[in-house]
């Protein structure tokens, strides 16, 4: 549950489920209260399965989901933050633990990196920024953190295959969902 469409609609799938009480519900995380006699816990596990959720049990697993909605959070909801504080710092910060430790346990969950995680979570903010056409490439690059325009171009390329300007020409290039990015 990477974003606010996810998390109503869990809400909107337990809220009249017989024998369910949602106690807390946030990006990517839900608590629930259910009365066994009245529903099993396979049965929630397969609701979340059709709704495409998976439940997490593997405190790792937890941890790496924990990372991806703080890396989110950074890089589409902060507005430049990350410039003025690093990745690394914010989210070893922000789940109390050691940047080193996360990023260990983020690679061998995910078999990618933490950096190229966030990379591609950038790539896409720059996507959504382009095609809104509030903004221009300076200040896109100033947003998301890089030094300069010339390193989100690059990088733009080396991760989608087109340019920056190609993308903004209309050259297809679908916005991948983030809970897909890995």
């Amino acid at each position: 549950m990477l974003s606010q469409s996810c998390v109503k609609l869990v809400e909107m799938c337990f809220a009249n489920t017989d024998g369910i009480e949602i106690k807390k519900i946030s990006l990517g995380e839900v608590e629930l209260l259910f009365n066994e006699d009245v529903i099993s816990l396979s049965a929630i596990e397969k609701k979340f399965s059709e709704l495409g959720f998976t439940v997490i049990i593997n405190p790792s697993d937890s941890i790496v989901e924990q990372i991806k909605i703080a890396a989110i959070e950074l890089i589409f909801k902060a507005n430049n933050m990350n410039s003025l504080i690093r990745n690394s710092e914010y989210i070893s910060e922000r789940l109390q633990l050691h940047y080193d430790k996360l990023s260990k346990i983020f690679s061998s969950s995910t078999g990618s990196t933490l950096e190229k995680y966030i990379i591609l979570l950038k790539i896409e903010r720059a996507k959504e920024l382009l095609n809104n056409q509030e903004y221009n490439l300076s200040e896109i690059s100033y947003m998301l953190g890089y030094s300069s325009v010339q390193y989100l171009s690059n990088q733009f390329r080396k991760t989608t295959g087109i340019t920056v300007s190609q993308y903004k020409n209309g050259e297809p290039l679908e916005r991948i969902p983030l809970e897909n990015l890995l």
